[in-house]
């Protein structure tokens, strides 16, 4: 166990119990009946508090308050008694003790007219906020039991201790959220590498859709010279027009050598008519 543990224990064990006469009367009640039963609820408290019967001497310090409601001394043993019982519970449970405690101690720090009472009752507070790691608030109350007790080497000691422990939870801070930034980037970088990835197998299937496209279309372009021949306005191809044409030109040659002929055979009657005349 550290030593600011032990010094935390001890003060709850050894600090919480106070004998000193009540200060204080409650209004309209100053008979020494009523600070004689004030004073033994408050001796059985301590006796049952020694004997770690916390329950139990809660219950006396509450006696003690009913003969004496402005009793410092109850008041402050009836806290850490309180505190005694809290242990290890959850401090934002409504039911633990701890919050009454809590409520007690820090009217008692503000307004105790007695300084001891609220000195340890600033300490008590600190060591409370320490062990909720509510280093600032542990601090400060360090400090309100400085300045009621100087000499208090224990809140002193506890003091620079919530010091040390305050700059290592906001180095730890500090470490966390440049982690977290880094892995923030890392997302970032990771989130780009991605995009940059999906861009790249975009383009590739562009890629690959033009390169099946030129392919298709050459495809297509080898086939045309097994195609038919395209046919001619008018339904005649080129093949036709050309037989048609051919025939023509035979047809033509063969008129004219009809017409060759019968002009050389009228040319030769002409001759045999216009003969010498007897």
């Amino acid at each position: 166990m550290s030593l600011f543990k032990r010094n935390i224990l001890t003060a709850l064990a050894t600090a919480a119990l106070l004998t000193i006469p009540s200060v204080a009367r409650a209004a309209g009640d100053t008979s020494d009946t009523s600070t004689r039963k004030e004073r033994n609820h408050i001796r059985a408290g301590n006796k049952l508090y020694e004997e770690k019967r916390f329950a139990e001497a809660e219950v006396e310090y509450r006696k003690a308050l009913e003969q004496n409601a402005m009793s410092e001394k109850a008041m402050y043993n009836l806290a850490v008694s309180l505190l005694r019982q809290a242990g290890n519970a959850d401090p934002n449970n409504e039911n633990n003790p701890i919050a009454e405690a809590q409520s007690i101690l820090t009217d008692l720090a503000k307004t105790a007219g007695d300084g001891a009472i609220s000195e340890r009752s600033f300490y008590n507070l600190g060591n409370m906020a320490f062990n909720q790691q509510q280093y600032d608030q542990a601090i400060n109350m360090y400090k309100g039991a400085l300045r009621k007790n100087p000499d208090n080497d224990k809140a002193r000691e506890n003091l620079r201790l919530a010091q040390l422990k305050k700059q290592e939870q906001e180095q730890n801070q500090d470490q966390n959220k440049d982690q977290n930034k880094d892995q923030n980037q890392d997302q970032k970088d990771q989130n780009k590498d991605r995009q940059n990835q999906n861009q790249n197998k975009d383009q590739n299937k562009d890629q690959d859709q033009n390169k099946d496209k030129d392919q298709n279309q050459q495809n297509q372009d080898k086939q045309k010279p097994q195609q038919q021949p395209q046919q001619q306005q008018g339904g005649i191809s080129d093949a036709n027009a050309a037989k048609i044409l051919k025939t023509m030109e035979n047809e033509e040659n063969a008129t004219r050598r009809k017409v060759q002929e019968m002009q050389k055979k009228e040319a030769q009657g002409a001759r045999r008519t216009t003969g010498p005349q007897w």
